[in-house]
């Protein structure tokens, strides 16, 4: 049985990486998938060969959540996915003492405002129903201190936040619209490239970055999805305001045996 059959789900940031995956697993899973992304191209080509339903999609707009409202006005799932890191063009300092104020305020428009606008559209397209699943990807780096990517984390971890606050404005009015944040942490995913870089020091550079994490490996796109699978599916009709940590057992402590 397709456990989406029918659901009109709207995934943010879908051109690639995590959000194409969730698009393909929903769709394979009977939904009826919207692909949005800023990316036009490229988001068009995805849901070309998903075979689903692509619009464009500035999370940082309004105007244009205001225009998805008015060609998507009701939808069953939503998964607030598009975000950066503030690396995309090249590594810049983003700690607590170098990071500028404009670069601050880049990484937190798109991650946090993204997702702000993302939920309220989702409550909107959901509440005539009173029933939906809102999905925030956030991450990792929104559970700790990252010293190099101090706009990140902080965007992250406003995610996490947002979306208790969200699952328990729904319930307070009797909706039965559920909210729950993701928080992916090495996924190997384009997001990744500034950092991995090219050349024959890119697999030292991969297994460094993996190195403290308890199973040793980056994870996969289709890992993050299936998650998100169970919380957009009417199996998690109980899980709201809650998070899923998907990170190899890095939280969990260390994986070392004693010398």
């Amino acid at each position: 049985m397709q456990r989406l059959k029918d659901k009109t789900c709207v995934i943010t940031g879908a051109a690639r990486g995590i959000g194409r995956a969730i698009a393909a697993r929903f769709h394979d899973e009977g939904a009826l998938v919207v692909v949005t992304d800023i990316d036009e191209a490229n988001g068009a080509d995805t849901a070309a060969q998903i075979g689903c339903r692509f619009e464009p999609l500035d999370v940082r707009e309004e105007g244009d959540w205001s225009r998805l409202a008015e060609v998507v006005p009701v939808a069953d799932v939503v998964v607030n996915n598009a975000g950066v890191t503030g690396f995309e063009t090249g590594m810049t300092a983003h700690d607590p003492e170098h990071a500028s104020l404009a670069d601050w305020r880049a990484v937190h428009r798109v991650n946090l405002d993204g997702t702000f606008l993302g939920c309220r559209y989702a409550i909107g397209a959901m509440k005539a129903s009173g029933a939906g699943s809102i999905i925030n990807i956030s991450s990792r780096s929104g559970l700790v201190g990252i010293p190099g990517a101090a706009a990140y984390a902080s965007s992250k971890a406003a995610i996490r936040n947002h979306s208790k606050t969200v699952a328990l404005y729904c319930a307070q009015q009797g909706w039965q619209i559920r909210c729950n944040s993701i928080h992916p942490a090495a996924i190997l995913t384009p997001i990744w490239e500034p950092m991995l870089g090219e050349g024959p020091d890119r697999e030292a550079r991969m297994t460094a970055l993996v190195a403290d994490t308890p199973l040793r490996r980056f994870g996969m796109p289709e890992e993050v999805a299936a998650i998100a699978l169970t919380l957009a599916s009417d199996e998690a009709t109980y899980v709201t305001g809650t998070e899923v940590n998907i990170d190899g057992g890095l939280l969990a402590g260390s994986a070392a045996s004693p010398g």
